[in-house]
């Protein structure tokens, strides 16, 4: 490959033909979101997470940014803004590596195995030093409360109104917004 643009291109066709979704924010080939699911050995099995990319002009040269949109509660992952501690990407990047190798490998590493001696998130670390059973626990309820299909944009078609949620379905909503009622 001569050109960067042409690499970019590739890259991000190969990553829309995988089993990614990826949702485009301009007209540039440069800014994008990829719905990435926690690793199936992990606590976060379940978990869907928007990860926004962005490919910097000297992509493959340089490493892409990549952020955390909806919350997931990780050592080596900001938790306010999203940002990833990840060697690979930021420091280590070659232009050997593509699109898919982020998200088939650096990011469900990264969620297997969490360095808490490099902790963006402080409490995440010392919890997960501390009670790693607490840990997990705590990063499943962020699954639970941040990280469903549907906070990603990815609910199914049929339930894209409210017209078309079943009766019992529409109570249960109402109880999850408002909790249960005080006898």
């Amino acid at each position: 490959m001569s050109s960067p643009s042409k690499r970019r291109e590739m890259d991000l066709m190969k990553l829309m033909m995988s089993d990614y979704k990826v949702e485009m924010i301009n007209d540039g080939m440069l800014e994008f979101y990829v719905h990435f699911h926690g690793p199936t050995e992990s606590p976060y099995h379940g978990g869907v997470w928007k990860i926004r990319v962005e490919l910097p002009d000297a992509y493959p040269y340089k490493s892409p940014s990549i952020g955390f949109i909806n919350k997931i509660y990780h050592p080596n992952v900001d938790e306010m803004s999203g940002s990833v501690c990840l060697d690979v990407i930021n420091q280590t990047w070659s232009p050997m590596f593509d699109l898919v190798n982020v998200f088939e490998v650096f990011l469900p590493q990264l969620l297997l195995y969490p360095n808490p001696s490099d902790p963006l998130n402080g409490e995440a670390a010392a919890l997960m030093m501390r009670d790693r059973a607490a840990y997990e626990q705590r990063v499943k309820e962020y699954c639970q409360k941040y990280a469903k299909p549907e906070d990603v944009g990815a609910a199914p078609e049929e339930k894209s109104s409210d017209e078309e949620l079943s009766e019992a379905e529409y109570d249960s909503a109402d109880d999850a917004v408002a909790g249960p009622v005080d006898a």
